[in-house]
C-alpha cells in the first residue's frame, strides 16, 4: 500500500521544507536503519543523565540538601519528587505542542539541548558547604530542566520514529523508543557501577560522581552529529492547522486522550514497579544487599532491549491491541506468585529469575502501547498527546508507585502487597484498551 503524502513522509523523499531540491549537493537522505539508530542512541544520551542522578541520588542529596536544617528538608522534598517527575508532563505538553507546530527534528534537538544543559549545571554547582542556599536551588533547577527535557524527548521521538516507517512497520519502528530506555539504563548503571569499584568512596563523594553527569554533556555535540541529517517527517498543513488550534484538537479528541492515559496507567506501573522498585524492595525487605540488588535493574532493562523490538515486530503481524492484551493479562497472572516466590526465597538468584519473568511481559507490552496510543491520536496532536498521556501516567502511577506499594505493605501487613497495586493499574489499563479499536495498517491521519 502506498504511503499517503500527506500524512506520512518516508526517510527516502524529499525533506517537507523542499530545500533539497535547491541544493543538489547536499547529502543523499538518510536510509531508514540510520534514521532508527540516530532516534534511539540520541534519545538513550538524554535518558542517560536521569538514569545517572537515580543511582548517585543517596551520594548528591546530603551534599546540597542540608538534613538537619528545616529548609533544607522541604527542598529536598520538592527536589527528589516534584523537580523529578512532575515537569515531565509539562514538558510534554510545552515541547509536545512545539514538535506538533514546528516539526520533529527542531524538537528533538531542543529536548537535547536542555537535557546538556541540565548536565552542566549538576557538573559546574559546588556543595551547600560552598556555596550555600545556591547550591540546592540550581540543584533543583538541574532537575526541572531534566524532567523537562525528558517530556519533550519521548512524544517527539516517538512520533518521529513512526512517521519514518509505513503502515507495515510502525510497531517495529517505534518499538525503538522502549529500546532506547534499556539501553539507557544500562549505560548509566555500567557508569556509575564502574566508577563506584575504581574510585575510593571519598574520590566518589567529592568529584568522582561528576564524572558520570560530564559524560552526559556529551548529550549536545554527539547528538547533533548522529541526528544532524534526520529528516523532518510532519508536514506543512499538517503543522498548519495543530498552529490553529491545539486546545480544540484536545477537547475534539478527549476520549482518546482519556483512553491513552488509562492504557498507559498500567505500563507505568509495570515499569516503576518491575526495573525500579524491586531492586529497592530486594534491599529492605529481603535484606539482599544493595549492590547485588542493582544487576535486578540490569536484567529489566536488558529485557527491554531485547524484547522490545521482538515485540515490535509482532505487533505488525498479530495487532496492537492482541500485543497489549496478552501481555497485560501476563503480568495480572505472574504479579501475586511472583512476590510470593522471592519472599519465601529471598536470594538473588531466585530475585533475578522473578524479574527476568516478569520484565519480557513487561518489555512486550511498552511497544504495542506507545503504537497503539500514537496510532489512535490524529497527526497534529500526536507529539503533544502521547507525552502528555504518557508522563501524566508516569507522574501519578509511576511516581507514586514505591509510596503505594509501602502503604500497601503496612496497611495489609503482607510483603506481597505490591503485586495488588500492579494488578490493580493493569485492570485499569484495560478499560483504556476497550476503548480504543485495533488500529493495525489503519492510514495516519
Amino acid at each position: 500500500m502506498p504511503l499517503d503524502p500527506t500524512t506520512m513522509v518516508a526517510p527516502a523523499h524529499p525533506p517537507v521544507s523542499g530545500q533539497q531540491a535547491d541544493h543538489p549537493d547536499q547529502k543523499k537522505p538518510m536510509s531508514k536503519a540510520s534514521a532508527i539508530t540516530a532516534i534511539t542512541i540520541g534519545g538513550a544520551l538524554e535518558l542517560y543523565d536521569s538514569g545517572v542522578y537515580n543511582f548517585f541520588a543517596t551520594l548528591i542529596i546530603p551534599l546540597y540538601f542540608p538534613v538537619g536544617n528545616p529548609l533544607g528538608q522541604l527542598l529536598l522534598s520538592f527536589g527528589t519528587f516534584g523537580a523529578g517527575y512532575l515537569m515531565r508532563p509539562l514538558g510534554g505538553l510545552v515541547i509536545g505542542a512545539y514538535a506538533d507546530r514546528y516539526g520533529r527534528k527542531p524538537a528533538v534537538l531542543l529536548s537535547m539541548w536542555l537535557m546538556g544543559l541540565s548536565a552542566l549545571i549538576l557538573v559546574v554547582t559546588p556543595p551547600y558547604a560552598q556555596f550555600g542556599i545556591m547550591a540546592p536551588i540550581l540543584m533543583i533547577v538541574a532537575r526541572l530542566v531534566q524532567g523537562f527535557a525528558i517530556g519533550g524527548e519521548m512524544g517527539s521521538a516517538t512520533a518521529m520514529l513512526m512517521e519514518y516507517a509505513d503502515e507495515r512497520s510502525r510497531g517495529f519502528y517505534t518499538s525503538w523508543q522502549t529500546a532506547s530506555q534499556g539501553i539507557a539504563a544500562v549505560f548509566a548503571a555500567l557508569v556509575a557501577l564502574a566508577l563506584s569499584h575504581t574510585l575510593s568512596p571519598d574520590a566518589l563523594e567529592h568529584w568522582g560522581w561528576r564524572v558520570a553527569f560530564l559524560i552526559g554533556i556529551l548529550v549536545i555535540p554527539v547528538g547533533q552529529v548522529i541526528r544532524r541529517r534526520l529528516e523532518e517527517t510532519l508536514e506543512a498543513p499538517a503543522r498548519k492547522k495543530a498552529a490553529a488550534g491545539g486546545w480544540q484538537l484536545m477537547r475534539a479528541h478527549w476520549r482518546e486522550l482519556v483512553a491513552s492515559v488509562l492504557l498507559m496507567t498500567g505500563l507505568a506501573a509495570a515499569v516503576h514497579l518491575i526495573a525500579y522498585y524491586l531492586p529497592n524492595y530486594a534491599s529492605f525487605q529481603l535484606n539482599i544487599p544493595r549492590g547485588d540488588a542493582v544487576w535486578a535493574g540490569f536484567v529489566a532493562a536488558g529485557m527491554m532491549v531485547i524484547f522490545g523490538p521482538i515485540a515490535g515486530l509482532l505487533s505488525d503481524r498479530v495487532g496492537r491491541r492482541t500485543m497489549v492484551w496478552w501481555s497485560r493479562i501476563a503480568l495480572l497472572v505472574m504479579a501475586y506468585p511472583a512476590f510470593v516466590l522471592i519472599n519465601t526465597f529471598p536470594s538473588l538468584t531466585c530475585l533475578l529469575v522473578v524479574v527476568g519473568c516478569l520484565a519480557i511481559p513487561m518489555a512486550m507490552t511498552s511497544p504495542a502501547t506507545l503504537v497503539l496510543v500514537s496510532e489512535v491520536l490524529p497527526q497534529r496532536l500526536r507529539a503533544t498527546g502521547m507525552a502528555v498521556t504518557y508522563y501524566v501516567a508516569i507522574a501519578v502511577f509511576g511516581g507514586f508507585a514505591q509510596l503505594f506499594s509501602t502503604v500497601l505493605i503496612h496497611v495489609t501487613g503482607s510483603p506481597n502487597a505490591p503485586a495488588f497495586y500492579l494488578i490493580g493499574c493493569g485492570l485499569v489499563s484495560l478499560i483504556g484498551l476497550r476503548m480504543v479499536p485495533e488500529t493495525l495498517g489503519r492510514r495516519l491521519s
